[in-house]
């Protein structure tokens, strides 16, 4: 029973997520050339919108301040050449659109568009649970920290060819104290602070 809780619940984050990425759009402003409007569907207020480099310089970043529908037109034609990325930073996924800036004209790469899942760390008392979709089997790296005045590492594990990770670490009861959980996935690292 409790696998097929499980399964289900995977099913509707999935189809949840692939329709929220659905909703998405970016097209060039027929009224004006050197303006490109992006769409967001869906949008919840506190996500963060970031267009960054390659070499992921920050050139711009906005906290959304309602949910809803994101509009927004955007002149990237005075960004120098190169290739660059508008990140939405959401609850669960952060949903990646390319572009390349060239002379002045702005090419978006739709075909390379997609998504990291972030994992999904739970803490209650001594039990951390970590769950993360990985629709490419794409690696997780899990280290949890201990901090006894510096941060000592417990445990390290690195996960790979799974679409649907799920780990749960049970600590010692007798060490409380502050933990730091640490995953690193598709270039990107997100630590989860917690203390029992």
């Amino acid at each position: 029973m409790k696998k097929v809780f499980k399964k289900c619940l995977l099913v509707i984050i999935m189809i949840n997520l692939m329709v929220t990425y659905a909703y998405s759009n970016v097209h060039k402003n027929d009224s004006n050339e050197s303006k490109t409007s992006i769409n967001f569907d869906r949008v919840k207020k506190g996500q963060k919108l970031i267009i960054k480099s390659e070499e992921g310089t920050i050139v711009y970043k906005e906290l959304l301040d309602k949910s809803g529908t994101y509009r927004k037109e955007f002149d990237l034609t005075s960004l120098p050449n190169g290739r660059y990325y508008f990140e939405l930073d959401k609850d669960l996924e952060i949903q990646i659109i390319p572009f390349i800036v060239q002379n002045t004209k702005v090419n978006f790469k739709k075909e390379n568009t997609r998504s990291i899942y972030k994992p999904i760390v739970t803490t209650k008392e001594n039990v951390v649970s970590i769950n993360k979709l990985a629709l490419n089997l794409e690696p997780l790296e899990i280290n949890i920290y201990y901090d006894s005045g510096n941060h000592e590492l417990i445990h390290t594990e690195k996960i790979k060819d799974k679409n649907n990770i799920q780990r749960v670490y049970r600590l010692l009861k007798s060490v409380n104290g502050k933990y730091k959980v640490v995953c690193t996935t598709q270039g990107r690292t997100f630590t989860t602070f917690f203390e029992f």
